[in-house]
């Protein structure tokens, strides 16, 4: 993916701050700490599109951005940080819920998982509420770099089995910090941007 323009077209922190309905929609989300910031950052090219922080939790907003013209990516906000307020907590899931039920031009919906650990019970509680809404979901495992080489598929085959998953599902190790992974990351999101949109996102019935 050629990255020739990228901006920061809205915030949201309501279903009513959601952009009118246009370009096609990826978006992202995952635990607090995943790394789901440095990675937007890496695939746009950017080193400060998506803000990182040392503090979890640090995004407490939808946030699009518009890429190429073409589509948008959206961040979500990052979901179990345990010394976040529990008002907060529930406002976040509210946010959430009503973007990933509710969007018709949203594609799928990358879940960042980190590779060095297990998928917690939040990580499934996110996949079933895709499942339920009927939107795809892309899994990655983020943070390959931190192990080491020769430990990836084990790893990746140990979370594969957590989520009774398929042996070979699709489950691709990516590393913000040294790129590894981000071509084969963009080739599939490319083929997500080509997808009709699933209307079911939308809270309607396929035909």
């Amino acid at each position: 993916m050629r990255i020739e323009t990228v901006r920061l077209l809205k915030t949201a922190r309501s279903a009513a701050d959601f952009p009118s309905a246009g370009l096609p929609e990826l978006a992202f989300a995952g635990r607090s700490n995943v790394g789901k910031s440095s990675l937007l950052n890496a695939l746009t090219r950017s080193r400060n599109l998506a803000r990182t922080s040392s503090t979890p939790g640090k995004t407490q907003a939808i946030h699009f951005f518009e890429v190429n013209r073409r589509f948008l990516l959206v961040d979500l906000p990052g979901y179990g940080f345990a010394r976040a307020p529990l008002t907060l907590k529930r406002q976040w899931d509210a946010l959430m819920r009503a973007y990933l039920t509710g969007r018709e031009q949203l594609r799928a919906v990358v879940v960042l998982l980190d590779i060095r650990h297990d998928p917690f019970p939040l990580d499934h509680d996110m996949l079933d509420l895709l499942e339920n809404a009927r939107v795809p979901a892309l899994l990655v495992a983020t943070k390959s770099d931190k192990i080491a080489r020769g430990h990836v598929q084990g790893r990746l085959n140990s979370m594969r089995a957590e989520l009774g998953l398929d042996p070979d599902a699709l489950l691709l190790p990516v590393s913000a910090q040294t790129g590894a992974g981000i071509p084969e990351l963009w080739k599939t999101l490319e083929m997500c941007l080509a997808e009709e949109p699933f209307s079911d996102a939308a809270g309607e019935t396929p035909p």
